[in-house]
């Protein structure tokens, strides 16, 4: 059986604790039912308590749990979240004794990696400091490997977290040793001898009008656009849906990746076109591809992240090999040419772009004014040798028109 849980703790012992995604409505109305139950204070007289009676317990954060007895140590009591997996000291006057809600089954499973052993035979600190950094609160997918032999032992799991095998990467990690390594083949997931390339976005059917987004501009004639989806998917086509799927899915991914950045190890391999990770200004990591090394002491390279359009100039030390299946993902933007527009003679504004001298950069501005942050709709004219398409803005009227307008740039057709 193949799930989704969020994870809840990490047990001192390696315990993986999951609450199935499933289950989630039902928890929350049984925790809205105890706190209409319980209010105030726990027990204040006096109580004999005895290891695994049941209980519910004020938390730190003022909500009541179910939980139960772990251990009976004076007026400090040792108790288990039941619903959580967590353990935790608390004084008596917190905890009130119940047998309410004990006929209902607790909501999170303890788990164990299936054929995974830990370094030292058991779980060592630094690992399950790690583990619950990784995992704590977030969301991952279960493959039930085995049934423990009685209805309280562990539940034999393989767990995966944007795509990567947990057992193999804390093997990887050195903090215990997975006994199918062929997971770790499979994923390849610290693979980076070959030249793999990113897949192409599939594109809508030309003569059809889409959503898009640009997401970057080289110059007035030529920027990157995005599928966009955001709008309503049921009117979108197969393509766009997939396009909307896929980059979730790529979200999710990277938002993994840039957990366990630091495990990655850093490129040392500087070929034309390699996929990598590279870290933009804003400190995240995002899929890039190299495209030239732009100075030699020290090394500079010239990067284009692929979902983006963008290009950086990063240090080595910004870059790291790309998880595998990071690969499977499509790159999200495409570069296109606007068709119906080329640069006017009489556009007589000296500053102009660089690279691209045939056009103002008032022009780029503008064009820039028109299309960043908006909802546009696109229709593909051509798709080879380049593809050209038709852009239109939220008004249907295409966004080339205010250039025209301006004297930037006069109408081609």
């Amino acid at each position: 059986k193949v799930f989704q849980a969020v994870v809840s703790c990490i047990g001192s012992d390696g315990t993986i604790y999951i609450i199935p995604k499933p289950f989630e409505t039902a928890l929350n109305k049984l925790m809205a039912e105890i706190q209409n139950t319980f209010k105030g204070l726990g027990l204040l007289i006096p109580y004999c308590w005895k290891k695994g009676e049941a209980c519910v317990v004020r938390g730190s954060d003022t909500v009541w749990y179910r939980a139960k007895i772990v251990e009976v140590s004076g007026s400090i009591l040792q108790v288990q979240y039941i619903d959580r997996g967590y353990i935790e000291s608390i004084p008596q006057c917190h905890l009130y004794p119940t047998t309410f809600y004990t006929g209902i089954p607790p909501f999170c499973i303890p788990c164990q990696l299936y054929k995974t052993q830990p370094i030292g035979n058991f779980w060592q600190q630094d690992a399950v400091d790690y583990l619950q950094e990784l995992l704590k609160n977030e969301e991952v997918e279960i493959h039930v490997e085995k049934l423990p032999d009685n209805p309280w032992g562990k539940l034999s799991i393989s767990l995966y977290f944007g795509g990567m095998s947990l057992s193999s990467f804390m093997a990887y990690q050195k903090y215990c040793v997975a006994e199918d390594c062929q997971d770790m083949q499979k994923l390849g997931v610290f693979e980076g001898d070959l030249l793999p390339s990113y897949l192409l976005q599939p594109l809508p059917v030309p003569g059809e009008i889409f959503p898009v987004t640009v997401t970057h501009l080289v110059s007035p004639k030529e920027v990157y656009i995005c599928l966009d989806s955001s709008g309503n998917l049921t009117k979108c086509s197969a393509t766009e849906r997939a396009a909307s799927s896929d980059s979730e899915s790529l979200n999710k991914a990277l938002k993994w990746c840039n957990k366990i950045v630091k495990t990655l190890p850093h490129l040392t391999d500087f070929r034309k076109e390699l996929p990598c990770l590279a870290e933009y200004v804003d400190g995240l990591w995002y899929r890039a591809k190299l495209l030239s090394i732009t100075q030699l002491v020290p090394v500079q390279i010239l990067v284009q992240f692929v979902d983006y359009g963008t290009y950086l100039v990063a240090p080595t030390s910004r870059l790291r090999h790309i998880p595998y299946h990071l690969l499977k993902y499509p790159v999200q933007a495409v570069r296109v040419l606007l068709a119906g527009f080329r640069p006017t003679s009489g556009d007589k504004n000296v500053e102009r772009i660089p690279y691209s001298p045939e056009w103002s950069l008032k022009a780029l501005w503008t064009m820039m004014d028109c299309v960043e942050g908006k909802h546009l709709f696109a229709s593909i004219l051509t798709a080879s040798p380049e593809v050209t398409i038709s852009l239109y803005g939220d008004d249907k009227n295409l966004v080339h028109l205010k250039l025209v307008e301006m004297g930037l740039a006069e109408l081609d057709e």
